[in-house]
């Protein structure tokens, strides 16, 4: 039986799956051995040629749109490089952030892994916005570092622009890194969370996006549930104020 993704949305011109935490969308020549993609598990399960026309990083799970004409996919990617697209995001991140509040801090510039050019040596850093809010928050009797409790949030994210690893670089910029990132985060949490609830995944997810639909303008809003691993490992944790276990 052929592999699927769930299907959130589709139409003529646009469909939109949930894409599982580890899951590349196209061919990476960092993960060479991996033989599944998510543009392809998508082609061939709803038999037409797709367009990916964003990214999301292997190991963020989510909401994952592509487009099904060379016009969509035009047309979508402007959407994105405009900022006319309104995403959100949910994360479990290390310590506990302020209330709400933005986090504005320019990122040198990162070409993706199949892009076959590095990026200029003197090139300037690019504008990069996040919006944060913080759902709820957790104190867990294990000691991690110095402390004899370890401190964690669950966090609501509204990246304003669009640059390459950008949650998981502002986070990280704001002294609360995504768990389960092991590129920017922080190891013996992402070990501990490992150990004690079985979480070897990046914390991050999709969960909607809003905008104008690429060719008859109306307003698309699409929401996608939390991955079953993530929603468990929520369910788990006695979150304050208590976090709803639906999404």
């Amino acid at each position: 039986m052929k592999e699927t993704l769930p299907l959130i949305y589709q139409d003529e011109h646009l469909v939109a799956v949930h894409k599982p935490s580890g899951l590349l969308i196209h061919r990476s020549e960092i993960d060479r051995h991996e033989t599944r993609f998510a543009l392809q598990i998508v082609r061939d399960q709803i038999g037409r040629h797709v367009h990916a026309v964003h990214r999301l990083d292997k190991g963020t799970s989510g909401l994952l749109l592509f487009a099904l004409s060379p016009e969509a996919a035009s047309r979508l990617g402007r959407l994105f490089e405009e900022g006319g697209v309104d995403k959100r995001y949910l994360a479990v991140v290390r310590g506990w952030p302020e209330a709400a509040g933005q986090i504005d801090h320019p990122l040198s510039r990162r070409v993706d892994d199949y892009e076959q050019r590095t990026p200029a040596v003197n090139a300037p850093p690019q504008a990069a916005l996040t919006r944060f809010r913080r759902l709820a928050t957790v104190e867990l009797p294990i000691e991690v570092e110095r402390y004899p409790t370890s401190r964690y949030a669950l966090v609501e994210l509204d990246p304003v622009t669009g640059r390459r690893h950008q949650l998981r670089r502002h986070l990280k910029h704001l002294s609360h890194p995504i768990i389960g990132d092991a590129t920017y985060g922080k190891g013996r949490h992402n070990r501990m969370f490992a150990e004690q609830f079985g979480s070897h995944r990046l914390l991050l997810a999709c969960t909607m996006m809003r905008f104008a639909h690429p060719l008859d303008g109306r307003e698309l809003t699409l929401a996608c549930p939390l991955a079953e691993d993530f929603q468990s490992l929520l369910n788990r944790l006695p979150w304050q104020p208590p976090y709803p276990s639906a999404q």
